[in-house]
């Protein structure tokens, strides 16, 4: 069996695992139960037994025979204690090897014993094979040198193959330099490690566990998935065009990446793991809602904003939109520009439009970076904005009202098919303080609640949310929209409206004087849309405010 597994069944040594993880300290614990299961090695007896303490020699039969005898005859009073040294969580006979195997013979869950706790830094298991007795060796080393283990007590930095530990002192030595470049003075390894903890690890580490990259990836640890992360960003950054944080590929690791993928392609690979499948429609409502609820009570709702950039005079007034919304949010803007061909990513057109878009972030002191990539405008900004959390985007050419308009529309497509809400520019850009919100009820019109919740909230703009009554009397949506609201202690103001809602929600905005309006996206079957056109597509023709259309 051991010979298929590829697992041992040999006993581990006491002294041997002792000296790898740099074990000393001794604690006397008394007698207890223990799991004869996590019984796993010996300080003197390797050859006698196997791992599950089957006896292997035949001299042993005598002896084993009179502790089984002792162990089952009514006439003893029970076996004493056996004598056990505990490391980590698991147990080295020292006396009673007989007394186990007899136990172990008999299906006995525990035995009894007296230990004797060697303490260590590092976690040490039942399960621990002796070739992962390396790693730990490693681990142990690792602490010692760089002081871990009693600056930062309790932080768990085990990894899964060997020769990590290595990566991470390379990280600790930038940091150490980093640190030596600021003050002029010297500084030793141990301050260097603590601050790399603190200023480095520990925030990427948060990340990892707001994405539950751990469930996602049970065979990993967290610092497998951070030295990975660190390591993948600069790939990233190269191959996308783009100054990406590693948050950004926390991301892409929650929507199902593999950090086992290296090499050239990393952004490709990355965008066709992140970009939902059957783009045609997009994601099913309330999947970005989801993945977003507890960043919207703990941080910011859209830290990374991606810009579309034609290079026309209209597309730089969705850059000036996505610069003030960058600002409330303290966001990254991502600017794309998508050109024809290959060649024409160096031409002076393309660079230019790359230099002013820097211009207008380092103006506004908004970290920004641009990147400029071949192929079609709305492949590129729906697959670029499942890396985002926004995508702003300019209203120049809006839906138009015949079928073959309605069928042959670029912002139609972005809106149908993007996994992220599309601020829709079509003119300046206000700074917004009044929001109405168009609320029946549906899916997306909820989508649209939970943005306009936070933006109230965070940015404090008044909030009107109206619904249109269509066959019914409007009440129970209008109170759904209002105990949402007032949940999360916002005051708003609540209408009812008749008529066609293109119509009611454009006169209620001019009436209000509001400088942002919030949609659900597209209801019906795109088919069917194109057919017999959509309020949306009614809103965006006529609308001279930024609409937020949320999916």
């Amino acid at each position: 069996m051991a010979r298929l597994s590829g697992r041992t069944v040999d006993l581990l040594s006491f002294d041997e695992v002792r000296r790898q993880l740099r074990a000393s300290e001794v604690t006397a614990r008394g007698v207890q139960d223990i799991p004869l299961d996590a019984i796993v090695g010996t300080v003197n007896r390797i050859v006698d037994f196997t791992r599950d303490f089957l006896p292997l020699q035949e001299s042993d039969v005598d002896r084993w025979s009179r502790v089984m005898s002792a162990t089952t005859d009514p006439a003893f009073n029970g076996m004493p204690p056996i004598e056990v040294y505990k490391i980590g969580e698991a147990y080295f006979v020292r006396d009673g090897h007989h007394r186990v195997s007899v136990a172990r013979s008999l299906g006995q869950p525990t035995i009894q014993a007296y230990i004797t706790e060697v303490l260590t830094d590092v976690p040490f298991s039942a399960d621990t094979q002796p070739d992962e007795l390396l790693h730990k060796a490693e681990y142990a080393d690792f602490l010692d040198c760089t002081g871990l283990a009693s600056s930062r007590q309790g932080l768990d930095l085990s990894v899964s193959v060997p020769g990590q530990y290595e990566r991470l002192l390379a990280f600790i030595e930038l940091q150490r330099y980093v640190m030596m470049q600021r003050s002029g003075q010297e500084v030793d390894l141990p301050t260097a490690a603590a601050a790399w903890v603190d200023e480095a690890y520990l925030p990427i580490v948060t990340l990892i566990r707001q994405h539950g990259l751990l469930r996602d990836h049970p065979d990993r640890t967290e610092t497998d998935l951070y030295i990975w992360i660190v390591e993948h960003t600069e790939d990233l950054r190269r191959e996308l065009g783009w100054n990406l944080t590693p948050s950004t590929l926390a991301g892409a690791l929650a929507d199902g990446f593999e950090p086992s993928q290296r090499g050239a392609g990393l952004g490709g690979r990355i965008l066709r793991a992140v970009v939902p499948r059957g783009l045609q429609t997009g994601p099913a409502p309330g999947s970005w809602r989801r993945s977003r609820i507890e960043r919207r009570y703990l941080d910011r709702l859209f830290p990374d904003i991606l810009v579309p950039i034609s290079g026309w005079e209209t597309s730089w007034l969705a850059l000036d939109q996505a610069l003030s919304v960058a600002r409330r949010e303290q966001a990254t803007l991502y600017g794309l520009h998508v050109v024809a061909n290959e060649a024409a990513r160096s031409a002076p057109e393309a660079l230019a439009v790359q230099a002013e878009f820097h211009r207008r972030c380092a103006l506004a002191e908004v970290t920004g970076s641009l990147a400029i990539e071949p192929g079609d405008v709305t492949a590129k900004i729906c697959e670029r904005a499942a890396l985002c959390d926004l995508v702003t985007l300019n209203l120049a050419y809006p839906p138009g009202s015949g079928v073959a308009d309605r069928l042959t529309s670029g912002f139609s497509a972005v809106i149908r098919q993007c996994p992220r809400p599309v601020l829709a520019v079509p003119g300046s850009a206000p700074d917004f303080s009044r929001a109405l919100i168009a609320f029946d009820g549906s899916p997306k019109s909820k989508e649209a609640l939970f943005i306009a919740a936070y933006i109230a909230g965070a940015w404090s703009v008044a909030l009107t949310v109206v619904t249109v009554r269509e066959g019914g009397s409007g009440e129970a949506e209008q109170k759904y929209a209002r105990d949402y609201l007032e949940f999360h202690e916002l005051d708003s103001e609540y209408i009812v409206q008749d008529g066609a809602l293109a119509e009611a929600v454009l006169n209620l905005g001019r009436e209000r004087d509001v400088d942002l309006y919030l949609l659900g996206g597209y209801g019906a079957h795109p088919a069917i849309e194109v057919v017999v056109g959509s309020a949306v597509d009614d809103v965006l023709r006529r609308v001279d405010r930024p609409v937020l259309i949320c999916r």
